[in-house]
């Protein structure tokens, strides 16, 4: 469901009446940028364990949050109720603060810890359609219910809606959960809410104001230049220095112009404790009053929107720049563990093309397998006669030895497989040994056994091998059935001849000494003299390429397939899809975008426009002179220093919003 008014105030301040159509492109250029960046920041991954990733990661996520829980949510929507989030520690007083504000128990305080669980957003009854859709905090599901209702069951994953005619029109609050609560999803909760806030509403204690946890997320709103307000609870009298040394430290984190409200410490018994759970009127006063100047001032609201939409979209900026960054060192170490992957592979296939080149498999079996096969008489003697002699030799040859063919064929099988699985082995322990040595890689590797060849490869090698022998045989037959004068020799010799060329495929002596260079010579030269007898010496040079460029082939199949086993871990976790680039681009556009919308927006009185200094509002309600910290004050809520006889009220800014009722 969409409300009417959810669309983009076309860039005028909180959607002020007044602005035309030229203001409008800009507003929509900006909002076009960003959602460009929410594309491609949502499609990133950051899976590998780089230096600095962990950070990284952390300001993707809060960069979604800033886009889909306030950005968007509020270009499109700048008429909506400023949202005003309560945040702070663990018993800080938050609930009891807003419950006060109210004059109603609508978020329940209690001494269990952490005490709010479910965030709670209080509005005006005739602001509900705001908030019942999706328009902001999208994850959060929503449950309405009614004033000092309990917390029902799921709490940490809703957002309860509670409408209140104590509170002005245009403004909500929401009660967040501890900042640094014991569950660790309410801490994450807290941290997102603050994020999707036009304005912080940071309650601290005395005791607590110097503790680290609120100052991290401080230093945060100071880097987004968020508007912030804190309220320092449970303060004893007396005890004014403690509001002093709070501004100090607000001062030295670049906060120093953040409004600091002061709220005594309540006694357990007398005028100044607590009624029904609620702070007196004056304890709250000067809060509600200011609060009241928000509410009710569209020109005040529209600045403090302005100023924290304009601080969250340099923070975004800054963010997904340094985001790609990110991406570029998770680019660098994808390419360099593939590299690895590549490289080691690449050295087991040069290992099994010299193997299968250098005469090496001329020993052992096969050589004992060949000399059976071709003895060492006749048909070497007729070779070296001359080719008439040798035709005749090998045609006898050919009709007289044609079964023992396969265990040649065996020998080299048992040959090339050893030779292979040693090279796969090999690789598989190098590429193990450089991911392994490389924080990237390490991550990949648990419970994973890529340190060793699988079991499996034993069966593969052997059926690339067969299919190899069965290539070469073909080859021959295709040979032969071109050469009308083989055909017949053929019929009676085609395992012979396949064999043979095998052997001329391994004939190279290259690497071997001794009496091996005499043995594996006279192999290969009986082999390829046999061939040659048959098909001519231009042909048997044709089909020993041909054959050699198929078993490469095949040892290339089955290696990168092992090579794969690593690349898979990379390719199921898109490292190859990161796109730095797009993402630097995207935040580059909305950077120009965000300066041209600045530039359209409507001036000021006095017709120019006012920079926002990144304090907290100028001018809300009616304005004092400026005090010593430099923030103009308001008058005080008529009635906040009544007599403490009177009767407890119905809610502060009930009664504010009627007495002014009854004199306009």
């Amino acid at each position: 469901m969409t409300d009417p008014d959810d669309t983009p105030a076309s860039g005028s301040r909180g959607g002020v009446a007044g602005a035309g159509d030229e203001s409008e492109a800009p507003t929509a250029r900006l909002v076009g940028a960003l959602e460009t960046l929410r594309a491609r920041l949502g499609a990133l991954r950051l899976p590998l364990e780089t230096p600095g990733v962990a950070s990284a990661r952390t300001d993707l996520h809060r960069a979604l949050d800033q886009l889909d829980d306030y950005l968007l949510p509020r270009l499109r929507a700048e008429r909506a109720p400023l949202l005003v989030v309560v945040g702070g520690s663990t018993g800080a007083g938050k609930s009891t603060l807003v419950n006060s504000l109210l004059g109603e128990p609508v978020s329940a305080p209690g001494v269990l810890r952490p005490t709010t669980r479910a965030p709670v957003l209080v509005h005006h009854p005739l602001d509900v359609r705001w908030f019942t859709t999706d328009r902001v905090l999208p994850r959060l599901a929503r449950v309405t219910s009614s004033p000092g209702a309990a917390e029902g069951d799921g709490a940490g994953r809703s957002l309860r809606l509670v409408a209140s005619d104590s509170l002005p029109q245009g403004l909500a609050l929401l009660d967040a959960p501890d900042i640094d609560s014991v569950e660790t999803a309410n801490r994450d909760l807290a941290a997102q809410l603050l994020g999707a806030a036009d304005m912080w509403l940071f309650v601290t204690t005395a005791a607590r104001y110097a503790d680290a946890v609120p100052w991290e997320l401080l230093t945060q709103a100071a880097a987004r230049r968020a508007q912030l307000a804190i309220v320092l609870d449970r303060v004893d009298p007396g005890a004014e220095v403690v509001a002093e040394d709070l501004r100090r430290m607000l001062a030295e984190h670049g906060l120093d112009e953040t409004r600091v409200f002061v709220v005594a410490e309540a006694p357990e018994s007398g005028a100044e404790a607590l009624t029904d759970g609620l702070l007196p009127e004056h304890a709250v006063g000067e809060v509600a009053t200011w609060l009241s100047g928000l509410g009710g001032d569209p020109e005040a609201r529209a600045r403090v929107v302005a100023a924290t939409r304009d601080g969250a979209t340099s923070d975004l900026v800054r963010r997904a720049v340094a985001i790609a960054e990110a991406a570029d060192v998770q680019e660098v170490a994808d390419a360099r563990l593939r590299d690895a992957v590549a490289r080691h592979y690449a050295e087991a296939i040069a290992q099994v093309e010299s193997a299968t080149s250098d005469g090496a498999l001329l020993r052992g079996e096969v050589l004992a397998r060949w000399q059976d096969f071709v003895g060492t008489g006749e048909l070497f003697r007729s070779i070296e006669a001359g080719v008439g002699r040798a035709r005749d030799a090998v045609g006898r040859f050919l009709r007289g030895r044609p079964k023992q063919a396969p265990q040649v064929e065996q020998a080299i099988a048992h040959g090339m497989e050893a030779v292979i699985l040693d090279a796969a082995e090999q690789a598989a322990e190098r590429t193990y040994a450089s991911w392994h040595g490389d924080a990237a890689g390490a991550a990949l590797l648990g419970g994973l056994d890529l340190s060793r060849a699988p079991a499996a490869l034993r069966d593969e090698v052997g059926a690339q091998i067969r299919g190899w022998q069965d290539d070469v045989l073909a080859l021959v037959r295709e040979q032969g059935a071109s050469r009308r004068g083989t055909a017949r020799a053929l019929s009676f010799g085609v395992n012979a001849l396949g064999v043979s060329l095998m052997v001329v495929v391994f004939a190279s002596t290259a690497g071997l000494t001794g009496a091996e260079v005499g043995i594996a010579g006279g192999t290969a030269l009986v082999a390829q003299k046999l061939l040659e007898a048959v098909f001519g010496d231009e042909a048997v040079r044709r089909l020993s390429a041909q054959a050699r460029e198929r078993l490469t082939g095949r040892v290339e199949t089955v290696l990168r397939g092992q090579a794969a086993r690593y690349t898979a871990q990379l390719d199921a976790l898109g490292t190859a899809d990161t796109d730095a680039r797009a993402v630097r681009d995207a935040a580059h556009r909305v950077s120009e975008a965000a300066r041209a919308e600045r530039a359209a927006r409507p001036p000021e009185e006095g017709g120019a426009t006012r920079p926002w200094s990144g304090g907290l509002l100028r001018g809300a309600g009616t304005p004092r002179p400026p005090t010593t910290d430099g923030v103009p004050r308001v008058e005080p809520a008529a009635g906040a220093g009544q007599d403490e006889s009177e009767p407890p009220r119905r809610g502060l800014w009930r009664r504010l919003r009627g007495r002014k009722d009854s004199t306009s």
